[in-house]
């Protein structure tokens, strides 16, 4: 069998190859890649799930444990700001968004989150019944709009549309009390027209929730100019939190004072230091924490944003158009003849930070193409499914992986039944 190796694919005189490290040396976000710790044998095209680690994040993390933990102690939850670290990060979060500082907490997970942001909209809108999703939504969603009605609104009822937002918008009408939708589909990488669907669930009369899971970091977002109500989302992708990193809420400003969280903790309370057993919620974005925070977990993505914060979204969404549609050209002329067929908008306008392929034997192909060094990831039943982080993307990486998809398919090295075994996480 007919074996390569990315080291093999490096040291090619391809004038594809050398055109993509060409863009590499033009690319405005180039020094950034510098400050992630990649290893260096690896292409990684996976940031869509978890995102790579700022390179500071260790000697961060170490100082927090042996400064911050042991030697501060329980002093360093005032000496070091800990306790109020949900809102000030929410704080430095928010204009990734277009958001305003209060509008955004980053606490829990986005399950936990849109749990709390459904009920409180549900709450907002008593005489309505009718929850509109998407059939396709990242499992989880659905699977908390689903336990919501189960345990605590029987009366309501789940519509799910499909991917279009034409199917989306005539399910909207005078008994829907909330839609809640993924932004940027985690199967395809479709964009879904925020501002529309936003407007006309508010024409009528209904509340958004939008699930940013895929969005932040790689596409830009205003979510007040979209006259969003509640969003969502978690930062352990492309915001390149860790792994379990902490999720956020947007709450607009505008519903602060009417939106109750059904999970009153007492992180929630007006002051919580009163430890005061009778619940007042806070009259601010803190009446949507609930316990205490995994002060340990936040650490990175404070790395990350001081990161965030040297560049703009503008100059990441132009890189990022340019790495898929490089990827969709190069796998496409790479790989023509094989049954792979583009799951993902072929219009960069349309599409976030990710190719989907979809191909019958596609859980093998891609265990194949992570023995050999090109990480990706594969989604029920049959998506190959690649993310481009620009922070870190190399147009290499781009080239590199196409490659080495030609090679795994051209030689069917993926036929080996180490390839085949199921894994717990895919």
């Amino acid at each position: 069998m007919k074996t390569t190796s990315l080291e093999t694919l490096s040291i090619s005189q391809s004038p594809g190859l050398l055109d993509a490290r060409k863009q590499d040396g033009l690319d405005p976000l180039s020094s950034i890649g510098d400050l992630f710790d990649l290893p260096p044998d690896l292409v990684y095209l996976d940031g869509n799930s978890l995102g790579a680690m700022p390179a500071v994040v260790p000697e961060k993390i170490q100082e927090a444990v042996t400064e911050g933990w042991r030697t501060g102690l329980i002093r360093s939850w005032n000496d070091r700001d800990w306790h109020i670290l949900p809102l000030t990060l929410g704080n430095r979060l928010a204009p990734l968004m277009g958001a305003n500082a209060g509008e955004v907490l980053v606490v829990d997970s986005t399950s936990i989150n849109l749990f709390k942001t459904l009920s409180a909209a549900l709450e907002m809108r008593p005489d309505r019944t009718e929850i509109v999703s998407e059939r396709d939504n990242f499992p989880s969603d659905l699977h908390i709009i689903q336990g919501a009605i189960t345990h605590f609104y029987p009366q309501h009822k789940l519509v799910e549309g499909k991917e279009s937002d034409e199917s989306i918008l005539e399910l909207i009408g005078p008994s829907t009390a909330v839609v809640t939708l993924t932004q940027v589909s985690y199967r395809t990488g479709l964009i879904r027209d925020m501002e529309r669907i936003t407007k006309e669930a508010h024409r009528a009369g209904a509340l958004v929730i939008w699930d940013l899971a895929h969005t932040l970091g790689a596409v830009p977002v205003d979510l007040n100019a979209a006259d969003v109500d509640f969003a969502v989302g978690c930062t352990y992708k492309y915001l390149n939190a860790g792994p379990g990193g902490p999720a956020y809420l947007f709450v607009a400003d505008r519903h602060i004072t009417d939106a109750v969280n059904p999970l009153t903790g007492w992180q929630a309370h007006a002051d919580p230091f009163s430890f005061d057993t009778h619940f007042k919620p806070a009259s601010n974005i803190d009446k949507f924490r609930c316990g205490t925070p995994g002060v340990l977990s936040y650490i990175a993505l404070e790395s990350s944003l001081d990161i965030f914060e040297m560049v703009d979204m503008e100059t990441i969404r132009k890189k990022s158009k340019r790495l898929t549609t490089l990827f969709v050209d190069l796998v496409e002329s790479f790989c023509n003849g094989y049954p792979l067929q583009l799951a993902s908008p072929r219009d960069s306008n349309q599409r976030g930070s990710q190719v989907s392929f979809s191909h019958t034997d596609g859980w093998p192909i891609m265990q194949a193409l992570i023995a050999h060094g090109v990480i990706g990831d594969f989604r029920a039943p049959d998506l190959l499914r690649f993310g481009f982080a620009p922070l870190y993307t190399r147009y290499e990486d781009v080239w590199l992986a196409a490659s080495m998809l030609a090679h795994i398919l051209e030689s069917e090295c993926w036929k080996d039944p180490a390839y085949t075994t199921p894994k717990l996480v895919t």
